[in-house]
């Protein structure tokens, strides 16, 4: 019949109908818009809650875009509920806090929109962590004031403006010529206008447009002809009052209006408002554009400042040193706690002016994933709960926690590391000087040594050039003399040996071949042995130790293990490294268990442990063991990487300010500084090692065994003599006729007379008077030099040679008489 039919209201997607024109925006590019918001708000996860059918159908593009994330990325976490068409909605708001989503689109009739809020709002749903996206256009005009939302973000949209002039001058003018109308009713202002009387008061503009502009361009009226829905006539101007609608482009209340040609509102804009202190528009979005925010950057911070200012933020940690200890179970508050936490977010307060109170997680325990229960333990359980807005302690950022809770940027980097007692320095060996060589190389050089002095002393006999004339001056001796006795032999083997020579040397080729041989064996022996040896006593010899976890791993001995709930465990245990899935069997069937409850009692069984256990934990709670333990060391490198980060609910809103502030204190170097406040400065520090082992000084402990032989020489020494002097007491006695006690006191006599260097050779005697027999000596010894020089005489021929004889006879005899002298 081509009867123009103009709607205000969504309405459902249908067959295409030239006669239908709906001024309000299309629902597929209207639900376009909330899929923008949220992708732009970095939502990837909600909860969805609707009370119609037509909720899903509104919502529909969302949906898709969900799916399509779905099945792109692998998952994205979201859950649909419906709402009752009345009544009690908080068993559906509990299910979904328990699930501790925070994040919730709203698709309601605008009546109904308060009523869930405040039911939100009993189970705690209301809170600073909680955000809303409301889908009603007209969700602006409701009072929330009784809600008394001071931190809960709520976004909607809007399609009438109430602070553009033409809104306000039309409501104005409303108000002023239909005064008598509203007199017992609330009077309608921009703010309170409704979509739909909008979008009423559009489409009468709309439609007016349409019949001037056709009016203008045929210069005819109108015609309006009774018609009945069974007639088949159509009605002349109705095909050109549609065509000319379609044409329409004006602004009206809800904004630019411009149809398509199915007659659809496809080109519009919508507001982005949020709930702050009343509705404040935020951004827009437009069919062309997109979004495009309102607010700049430095607004957003400025206002998260604000948000956080004069806020109390609860706290949860546990205690472990250096990060938090407790100073005394009587005090209350902050003051009963001290440590490297306290001291981190006592600086994040003071940048963003906030404060804080600690308390300790019930349970104690970092935060893991019971399987069994499906619950979290620790502070991750806190956080989750809302009990609590900051979770810090050594907490390591990972994917499972990341899963549970949000984490500012890391404050400290590390990995799992190895803690291990020092290897204690072994005293040095009294023998250590005969550590160059082996037990058997010593014994072959002594073989060796005997048996070239056996064979020196074989050859010395067998070849003709070792024997040799004892008298020189005979030049027809009755007899020959070898030096290379056996005791000579021995004596030339260990001269060489000892690099010092002797007064014997061969003459023979062949001795001379096996003197030669033995030389070079000891050059190279001698080189070996004084290069081995400055290495051996200059280097502190140390307990056999581990030096990785390859080490640890390949070995029985030392056992080991880790924290049993935390990150460290669930390292090893859901690793594909096999290296790793071999220690994390080991520790699991070790007897008795070989992990800790906490780090504490870890480091305790290191300790106590005699090198016999080594422990897997991060590396900075190492770094504050070795200085508080000195015994205590690192092992290896670094196994991962990871860091310790501030925890706090999930979609913290503050997450964004804490991490710029512990940006700023890292770049400024603070972080290391609270670092050294508590690593570096304990009580007593640790010695610093001496690095060099080159520059070892030597110890009476490294050279004691030297002095030991040198001592013990001298004493087999100092007995051997008595020995000999005995002796030789006893030859004296026998050929001077003496007692022995005569001889004794004799030889005893001129051996402690210290300057004497000769002594009188004794001849037998008949008298065994001292005295006399001395004197009688002296007359018999200087017969015998007068016959020894008439003797002389007659065997040198030249005169020469004879005076120079007869000279140092001379010299003979005064010697003689100085110790004939010196001896009474």
């Amino acid at each position: 019949m081509d009867i123009p039919l103009i709607k205000t209201f969504w309405d459902t997607p249908s067959m295409p109908s030239k006669s239908v024109i709906n001024i309000y925006p299309d629902p597929t590019i209207l639900s376009k818009v909330l899929v923008d918001v949220i992708k732009d708000m970095d939502w990837t996860s909600y909860a969805i809650l609707y009370d119609s059918d037509f909720g899903l159908l509104r919502l529909q593009e969302l949906l898709k875009s969900h799916k399509r994330a779905f099945t792109s990325e692998g998952h994205v976490p979201f859950t649909v509920w419906q709402l009752e068409p009345e009544g009690d909605v908080r068993p559906i708001l509990k299910q979904i806090q328990k699930t501790s989503e925070t994040r919730i689109v709203l698709d309601c009739a605008t009546e109904r929109i308060i009523d869930v809020l405040k039911q939100a709002k009993q189970v705690k749903m209301l809170g600073d962590y909680h955000s809303y996206v409301l889908t009603s256009l007209d969700a602006h005009t409701l009072d929330y004031s009784e809600l008394k939302l001071s931190t809960t973000n709520i976004t909607t949209l809007r399609l009438v403006n109430p602070q553009r002039h033409y809104v306000q001058s039309t409501v104005q003018d409303w108000v002023f010529f239909h005064k008598a109308l509203l007199e017992d009713k609330v009077p309608i202002t921009a703010d309170t206008l409704k979509t739909n009387s909008a979008l009423m008061f559009d489409a009468i503009k709309v439609y007016s447009e349409a019949i001037q502009r056709l009016r203008r361009g045929s210069l005819e009226d109108v015609e309006v002809m009774p018609l009945q829905c069974s007639w088949r006539e159509k009605w002349l101007n109705g095909s050109s009052i549609i065509n000319e609608i379609k044409k329409v482009k004006i602004e009206g209340m809800s904004g630019s209006i411009k149809f398509d040609e199915s007659g659809q509102r496809t080109f519009f804009s919508i507001d982005i408002i949020e709930l702050t202190n009343g509705f404040r528009k935020i951004g827009t979005w437009d069919t062309e554009r997109g979004i495009t925010y309102t607010r700049t950057g430095s607004e957003m911070q400025n206002e998260m400042f604000q948000s956080i200012s004069n806020k109390t933020f609860y706290v949860v940690s546990r205690l472990g040193e250096p990060y938090l200890t407790e100073i005394d179970k009587n005090l209350e508050g902050n003051a009963r706690f001290a440590g490297y936490s306290m001291d981190l977010i006592d600086e994040i307060a003071k940048d963003l002016k906030f404060s804080y109170k600690f308390y300790l997680a019930p349970d104690g325990e970092y935060g893991s994933f019971n399987k069994e229960t499906k619950q979290w333990t620790g502070l991750i359980k806190e956080l989750r709960e809302r009990r609590a807005d900051l979770g810090i302690c050594d907490l390591t950022i990972t994917y499972e926690r990341r899963s549970a809770v949000d984490f500012t940027m890391p404050f400290m980097t590390l990995g799992i590391s190895i803690l291990y007692s020092k290897p204690m320095k072994q005293p040095p060996e009294l023998f250590s000087f005969l550590s160059p060589f082996s037990v058997d190389v010593w014994i072959y050089m002594a073989t060796a040594y005997l048996g070239v002095s056996l064979l020196l002393y074989f050859l010395a006999r067998c070849t003709p050039d070792e024997w040799d004339n004892p008298h020189p001056c005979n030049p027809d001796p009755t007899e020959l003399e070898c030096i290379f006795s056996l005791q000579n032999c021995l004596w030339f083997s260990i001269g060489s040996l000892m690099a010092q020579g002797c007064d014997l040397l061969p003459k023979a080729l062949s001795t001379r071949v096996v003197a030669g041989m033995w030389w070079f064996f000891v050059l190279i022996m001698i080189s070996s042995y004084t290069a081995n040896l400055a290495a051996f006593l200059t280097m502190d010899r140390m307990e056999a130790t581990i030096e990785n976890v390859e080490d640890l791993a390949n070995q029985n001995k030392i056992k080991y293990g880790l924290l049993k709930k935390g990150s460290s465990a669930n390292f090893f245990q859901n690793s594909n490294v096999s290296l790793y899935q071999k220690i994390w069997s080991q520790m699991e069937s070790a007897h008795p268990s070989v992990f800790t409850s906490d780090n504490d009692e870890g480091v305790e069984r290191v300790l106590r442990g005699n090198r016999g256990y080594a422990f897997f934990m991060e590396s900075t709670t190492i770094e504050y063991q070795k200085e508080k333990h000195c015994s205590l060391m690192q092992v290896g490198g670094l196994l991962d990487s990871k860091g310790y980060g501030i925890a706090m609910p999930f979609n913290s809103p503050y997450r964004i300010a804490i991490s710029g502030s512990v940006l700023k204190m890292q770049e400024s170097g603070r972080l290391q500084q609270l670092k050294d406040k508590w690593w570096k400065n304990q009580k007593d520090k640790c010695p610093e090692e001496d690095k060099s082992k080159d520059s070892s000084e030597l110890s009476i402990a490294h050279v004691g065994g030297v002095f030991l032989v040198l001592l013990v020489g001298c004493v087999v020494a100092f007995f051997v003599s008595i020995l000999e002097f005995l002796w030789n007491v006893r030859k004296v006695a026998v050929t001077e006729k003496l007692s022995p006690a005569e001889a004794f006191l004799l030889e005893l006599k001129f051996a402690i007379q210290c300057y004497g260097t000769t002594k009188p050779v004794w001849k037998r005697r008949e008298d065994s008077v001292v005295d006399k027999d001395f004197a009688e000596s002296r007359e018999i010894e200087e017969d015998e030099v007068e016959e020894e020089e008439e003797e002389d005489r007659g065997f040198f021929g030249d005169e020469n040679m004879e005076e120079e004889y007869i000279r140092m006879n001379g010299f003979n005899k005064n010697i003689r008489a100085m110790s004939t002298q010196s001896y009474s």
